[in-house]
């Protein structure tokens, strides 16, 4: 059977287009098991963790000094009480380690260990006193442990990693999943800060996963093309890593959407991935959907919010917030400003934020398309704000994300177009003060570009037009555009009476460009 792209589980070399694994994590990290370190290795969900630290498994194992267990703590997920969660940690190193080690070295049962009041330390250190070689054990999904549990889990490591130098324990351990050293120094008992005593004391802030390169995701679907056939042209790879920004998840799930779902047997271009982005985003894949619904909780919109708004609150962002969502592979840090983490999620969050108003927008909008099938913008934009008078105050009142509720809406607005054959690019981040937009039509051989900037004028602040006005020209300029389109929203207390909202005007930039300017 040929291989394929996977989008389910750990890579199989022999059924999984592969990149090599090890080359995705430190390659200092075998240093770190040689100086009997406890560690932990955090990645976002699906980036290639487990795949990777398998193959540091089989290393260390080749390598003959240590005895290696690797064992995932899934089935704990959930459970609140301790008794239950440490049975099944217990169980599930157990008969890792029946499967994993040679006769002689694999635990004690699991079952001799019920009711002790430290059923993992005792485990442990009674395995370690009988073993030959040191102890290393990788925990994947540490995760899954949540409040008492895991705080018991790590109490215990931390008890042993303090007690090693006269009881038996793992020489080192590492633990896997999402979350940053920090949260597990802090539960363990440790300080927060790095440097401070801790079993889980690595050189670094944090040891992770990396992602694709541009070059590797070419490596990658070139292995499709020789046992295939099927070429990718360097703009598709170009597009595949604008749009995931090397996520494996993401890449492989585009190639997968192209070649099974579509069943695209031609060359592979910047088209079919496209249509596989779309495809994609509509399927609601698990990693999407499970992405998609930490947008409910507060710490995520703390983050996410200011920067959909682009307002300036960069110093009220709590750096806490901001590493979680790092953690889950939302955000990312360039040159000392946030952005989203890849173009992907730059269109699925606000799309799933607006999803409901999308809805409320069927019947809204008609006859928007010139007889050569371009946009009429200015007509458009009229029938917008005539849905903006009747519905923008609730929408605004109503909004889980009230600081960004008008660029969501605009945005949704904007998507319920361009679903028919186009796409959108977002600009936004913490502290620009706007929101810039850019839409793609196709129509016929005709490629229309449309440039949109958003405002929210807020109490406090002078009208923005001139900001905005000289923010539209350079994003103009950028692209190469001489005419584009200002769109201020009014969110004063004292603000314009909602059915005189709809003014139009005409303005002209520095830079001589053309700018329609829409207050709503």
């Amino acid at each position: 059977m040929p291989r394929h792209f996977n989008t389910a589980g750990p890579n199989d070399e022999a059924k999984h287009y592969t990149l090599p694994p090890l080359g995705r994590i430190p390659a200092d990290l075998k240093s770190l098991v040689e100086n009997d370190n406890y560690f932990v290795l955090h990645a976002p969900r699906q980036t290639g963790k487990t795949t990777s630290m398998k193959a540091f498994a089989d290393m260390l194992r080749a390598d003959g000094r240590w005895a290696v267990v690797y064992a995932t703590l899934e089935e704990a997920r959930s459970i609140a009480e301790v008794d239950p969660a440490l049975r099944i940690a217990v169980d599930a190193i157990e008969a890792a380690s029946r499967a994993q080690l040679p006769a002689g070295e694999e635990a004690p049962r699991a079952g001799d260990y019920e009711g002790a009041p430290r059923r993992l330390g005792s485990f442990l250190c009674d395995w370690c006193r009988q073993l030959r070689r040191p102890l290393v054990l990788i925990l994947d999904e540490i995760d899954s442990l949540e409040g008492a549990p895991l705080m018991a889990v790590l109490s215990q490591l931390r008890a042993g990693y303090l007690s090693r130098d006269h009881t038996p324990f793992p020489a080192s351990i590492c633990l896997f999943g999402m979350r940053n050293i920090r949260d597990y120094k802090a539960a363990s008992g440790g300080s927060p800060n790095i440097g401070t005593s801790s079993p889980f004391n690595v050189s670094r802030e944090a040891v992770t996963v990396a992602f694709f390169s541009r070059e590797e995701i070419a490596e990658l679907y070139a292995q499709h093309t020789a046992e295939t056939g099927q070429s990718f042209s360097d703009a598709a790879i170009d597009r595949a890593w604008q749009l995931t920004r090397g996520q494996p998840f993401l890449v492989n799930a585009l190639a997968d959407f192209v070649v099974r779902k579509q069943k695209w047997t031609g060359a592979i271009d910047v088209a079919q991935i496209d249509a596989a982005k779309e495809l994609l985003i509509l399927a609601r894949v698990t990693h999407i959907d499970s992405l998609m619904a930490r947008l409910r909780e507060d710490r995520v919109r703390r983050v996410l919010e200011p920067m959909l708004a682009g307002t300036h609150r960069v110093g009220a962002v709590d750096e806490a917030d901001v590493e979680y969502c790092k953690d889950l592979g939302l955000v990312v840090e360039v040159r000392g400003e946030l952005d989203i983490a890849n173009d992907m999620y730059r269109e699925v969050i606000p799309r799933q934020l607006a999803g409901a108003w999308q809805r409320n927008m069927e019947a809204n909008f008609a006859d928007w398309q010139r007889p050569d099938g371009t946009i009429d913008l200015p007509v458009l934009m009229v029938q917008f704000a005539d849905f903006w008078r009747r519905n923008g105050e609730w929408m605004v009142r109503e909004a889980h994300w009230p600081e960004a509720a008008h660029q969501i809406v605009f945005m949704a607005f904007l998507q319920k177009i361009v679903n028919g054959g186009g796409m959108i690019a977002r600009e936004f981040g913490v502290g620009r003060g706007r929101l810039d937009l850019l839409v793609q039509w196709q129509a016929g051989a005709v490629v229309q570009q449309l440039a949109l900037e958003v405002k929210v004028w807020r109490d406090g602040q002078s009208d923005p037009l001139g900001a905005g006005l000289q923010q539209l020209d350079g994003y103009l300029g950028r692209l190469g555009l001489d005419e584009g389109t200002l769109v201020i929203f009014d969110a004063r207390r004292r603000e314009v009476p909602w059915e005189q909202r709809g003014e139009v005007s005409a303005a002209v930039t520095k830079g001589g460009r053309k700018v329609e300017v829409w207050r709503l």
